[in-house]
């Protein structure tokens, strides 16, 4: 399996993830192609350049000062008229999806309402479609990512001064792990999580991997503590031909029987919303014959500290056990399905021969409310829709 890893230390921006795919190895070719074919007055500079000591890739975008805000509409219809594949363009519409998802939320609009100020602008809409090109000219499989350091300090934005991480970047990074750093200033912005939150499958420090290339992509600003690179891997996993796939995570385990049920329903949300890969609840015979809960949360390592502070403060348990335990897993991907309803999200998975697709539950909830349909019958049109896709 093709895997490609980021591993950004010094935080992720758009320009830097650009700059980074690049110089693992990304066609350029197809991005200067594609971002000339949406018609923008934009020109994009790729630079070898030296990084506090080491050699990386830097982008520039040139263009002009604008004095207009975006709405997603108009961002989709930029992208829409580009000469990109149907991959492409679905990726470059997903990550903007995700930034507007989060500027609605903060802002408590509707997502064609709101605003797109700085990621509207012409460089950002270059970065995020030239991303989009690059990560698909690396025929990558999966998609991982380490902790992500935010920065510290304040940050101007479109509505002033802001704490960092900003509110957008913040929603956006729900669910990541985050990294501690003693670096003021913005080390990762609505654009970086935006694509982060898209495309990463899993969280981990470091993949086991056979790596083929390695990509440094350099910020613009200079940092004194670190050079501000972004690095991202590209290789194989350790075994490729096999269609299993393997690996470990911890389970984390509390008896509870002095709580309501709606305070265990709480404390389930909070922990998938802080990236629990499973919660689930069994009823149990504790002591005094007093009938209980067995409270079970799936979790990748670098979670357990964070997930284990959710469940002693909404819990009030007295005691947490954890223990690793081994997954066999199908291997996966996020895909897109054209369908009457426009473009849906899914998951594709594969095991010894056996494919499954499974359609996103939020989209397909959203089409039925919208049609009037039911849940069941806009489930199968998607996957039927998806495997006829396949076969052509």
């Amino acid at each position: 399996m093709r895997v490609l890893h980021f591993d950004c230390f010094s935080g992720i921006s758009g320009d830097m993830t650009l700059a980074a795919l690049l110089d693992a190895g990304a066609d350029g070719g197809a991005v200067r192609q594609g971002l000339d074919s949406l018609g923008l007055p934009i020109t994009i500079q790729i630079n070898k350049v030296r990084k506090g000591g080491f050699a990386a890739t830097q982008v520039f975008i040139d263009a002009p000062e604008e004095h207009v805000h975006r709405y997603l509409p108009d961002v989709e219809a930029i992208i829409g008229r580009g000469q990109l594949t149907p991959r492409q363009r679905a990726l470059a519409l997903r990550i903007f999806g995700k930034l507007a998802e989060a500027e609605a939320t903060v802002h408590h609009l509707p997502i064609e309402k709101v605003h797109f100020h700085e990621v509207g602008a012409l460089d950002s809409i270059a970065d995020i479609v030239g991303v989009a090109i690059a990560l698909d000219s690396l025929r990558v499989e999966r998609i991982t990512s380490r902790s992500v350091p935010p920065g510290t300090g304040m940050v101007r934005c479109a509505h002033g001064m802001m704490p960092i991480p900003a509110p957008a970047t913040a929603l956006l990074l729900k669910g990541a792990p985050l990294a501690a750093t003693s670096i003021r200033g913005e080390l990762t912005t609505p654009t970086g999580a935006a694509i982060l939150s898209t495309v990463v499958q899993e969280w981990i420090e470091q993949p086991a991997l056979t790596i083929e290339s390695i990509g440094c992509g350099a910020g613009q600003r200079e940092l004194l503590e670190q050079p501000n690179l972004l690095r991202v891997f590209v290789g194989t996993a350790p075994d490729p031909g096999r269609s299993e796939e393997h690996d470990r995570v911890w389970m984390l385990e509390t008896n509870l029987d002095d709580i309501p049920a709606e305070i265990i329903g709480f404390c389930v949300e909070e922990l998938f919303a802080a990236g629990a890969l499973d919660v689930f609840s069994t009823p149990i015979q504790m002591k005094k014959n007093r009938p209980g809960v067995l409270l079970a949360v799936l979790t990748p390592e670098p979670l357990i500290a964070s997930l284990e502070t959710i469940l002693f403060r909404e819990t009030g348990t007295f005691g947490i056990r954890r223990y690793p335990v081994q997954r066999s897993k199908r291997q996966r991907e996020a895909v897109t399905v054209e369908t009457p309803w426009g473009v849906l999200k899914g998951k594709r998975g594969w095991r010894e021969g056996d494919e499954v697709f499974t359609p996103e539950y939020e989209e397909c909830a959203r089409i039925a409310r919208q049609q009037g349909l039911p849940l069941r019958e806009v489930y199968e049109r998607v996957r039927q829709l998806w495997f006829l896709q396949q076969a052509r």
